[in-house]
């Protein structure tokens, strides 16, 4: 069907997009700040503290770049590291308030720059836009 492929094209040009813009965003939160690392600091500040296992389970990730990509977040004072409370040999990850400062700034010009290019959507177009792209998100949860 034409519309499959139109949708594939459109989800291409989306997921370039995305490869781009989170490299610029990385950038923005430290000159040298890969993109995966900023993705998976996201992933420290939204579930964190967590264990280093976690992020490789979530990025499918092999333990040992997880643990390149962390040693560098702590070296540029993005993470810190403590002990695990309920398991000695294990450690917890969380964000530092640099980190949270940097994100922070990163979302909110994120956020101004949608509102900014998405100004003449409706409430209605862009509730709508929302509910169909969770949806597909939904739908393909799995893959």
């Amino acid at each position: 069907m034409a519309v499959l492929s139109t949708l594939e094209a459109e989800i291409g040009v989306l997921m370039r997009r995305a490869r781009r813009v989170i490299g610029e965003r990385a950038g923005q939160v430290h000159e040298d700040l890969p993109g995966i690392s900023y993705l998976m600091l996201g992933y420290v500040r939204e579930h964190g503290p967590v264990r280093a296992t976690a992020i490789g389970c979530a990025f499918h990730v092999d333990k040992a770049a997880v643990s390149r990509h962390v040693q560098q977040m702590l070296e540029l004072g993005l993470l810190d590291r403590r002990p695990d409370p309920d398991d000695g040999r294990a450690t917890l990850l969380s964000t530092t308030a640099e980190a949270e400062r940097r994100m922070a700034a990163v979302a909110q010009a994120r956020r101004q720059r949608l509102d900014e290019r998405l100004d003449e959507w409706s409430d209605e177009t862009l509730d709508g836009f929302v509910d169909l792209l969770g949806r597909y998100n939904r739908l393909l949860a799995d893959d």
